[in-house]
């Protein structure tokens, strides 16, 4: 139940500890300009590890990979959400998740915390980039990149069950439940003020889509709804999510997602873990104090404050999303796919979303008068904001 960053795993702690899950946060790598094999290197480290334990039971690596590979050297970009909105192309972003998977699976990594499914009701909001739009049903058209990233599933396939189609494929996450894109004037991680019908109706419909394509797990998000922390909201997680819709994968928290539940965070740490896993939230992005999670939460159990059904419904959960990703049968890398990172296949991918997403604004009344091109006998162009007197600031707006 307990994810720790890579900069405090190593093969010990993995034995000593019995860890579940290891993460690289944004940036963290094993090395500057990483090849694929040291990536491989590293994750089959800690797999050995893991492996070396008394039931042997495999850990699994996430990252985040929400427009491609992006925290790899050399990897193929691809544009953000916002962009593939814009496309309006469901089946170009499943191509797009299946071509991020085969370079994650490269680097011998098999589970990312993607996609994020958040609907931006404030262009406020810093990350609704992260969004593929604002309106629920192109969020849910978007959905396609589950199955991209992890594979169709099976035609008898029980809604709610994760699956993953094989070594070329990666587990996915759909994050971040709920509402995280609808905070009061868009403020971040903050207080989505909604009834529970306008909430169902404009940030859980692409969590229906999801599901049913075999999400095998969901990120909580560091929002509230209406004054309650989502990491500690009990009736969305275990009530609705689980026993409602009957999802049947993983809930991870967020990257310290349960020490904000209490303000200022980490203020009552024990407390964080007793309402974040009492929440129903199964698998713990501590990522640093991982000593402090687990001798928290084994006190917790010991003192029945905790029930032991809790940890088995979390630990039955994890073990579910491995054994379907095949983690049992292969726990290591499979090194023949270090050349799909940044391949040409799929840089030629990249570049039709670019194409495909590229929107032109264009101002005046008159459909039949384009802005562009601006007429070479205009007197005065206004150029206006930030970027106007920064040279580099405004080539790199062109570049990208």
């Amino acid at each position: 139940m307990t994810q720790i960053e890579r900069n405090v795993a190593s093969a010990k702690v993995m034995k000593d500890y019995f860890i579940g899950s290891v993460l690289s946060g944004g940036g963290s790598v094993p090395s500057k300009q990483a090849p694929a094999e040291a990536w491989i290197n590293m994750v089959n480290e800690f797999q050995k590890g893991a492996l070396s334990t008394r039931l042997g039971i495999p850990m699994i690596y996430g990252i985040d990979a929400v427009h491609g590979h992006n925290n790899v050297y050399n990897a193929t970009i691809f544009p953000h959400n916002v962009g593939l909105g814009a496309t309006r192309d469901p089946e170009l972003v499943k191509r797009i998740g299946a071509a991020t998977a085969l370079e994650v699976r490269a680097t011998g990594i098999p589970y990312v915390f993607a996609p994020c499914i958040a609907v931006c009701r404030d262009p406020r909001w810093g990350r609704c980039y992260e969004s593929y739009s604002e309106d629920p049903k192109l969020v849910q058209a978007m959905t396609e990149i589950v199955p991209g990233l992890q594979g169709d599933i099976p035609a008898n396939s029980s809604k709610g069950v994760p699956f993953v189609a094989g070594k070329t494929k990666v587990a996915a996450c759909a994050k971040h439940y709920v509402g995280d894109g609808g905070t009061t004037d868009g403020i971040n991680e903050n207080n989505t003020q909604l009834s529970r019908q306008d909430l169902f109706n404009t940030h859980m419909p692409a969590y229906y889509n999801s599901i049913s394509k075999g999400v095998s797990t969901i990120m909580v998000s560091y929002s509230s709804w209406n004054g309650v922390k989502m990491h500690a909201n009990r009736d969305m997680i275990t009530g609705f999510l689980k026993n409602i819709l009957r999802f049947r994968g993983f809930v991870i928290s967020d990257w310290e997602g349960i020490d904000r539940i209490t303000s200022p965070p980490h203020a009552n740490y024990s407390y964080s873990i007793q309402a974040g896993i009492s929440a129903g939230i199964d698998m713990i992005m501590v990522p640093n104090n991982y000593k402090e999670f687990i001798d928290g939460l084994t006190s917790h159990v010991k003192n029945k404050v905790i029930p032991m059904s809790r940890i088995d419904d979390a630990v039955k959960r994890i073990l579910q999303v491995k054994f379907v990703m095949g983690l049992f049968e292969n726990p290591l890398a499979d090194r023949s796919l270090v050349n799909e990172i940044g391949s040409q296949e799929h840089r030629e991918l990249a570049r039709e979303a670019v194409r495909k997403s590229l929107v032109l604004l264009k101002n005046g009344e008159s459909a039949d008068k384009p802005l562009l091109p601006l007429p070479k006998k205009a007197s005065k162009i206004l150029v206006a904001g930030s970027h106007a007197h920064n040279l580099g600031l405004s080539m790199w707006w062109m570049d990208n």
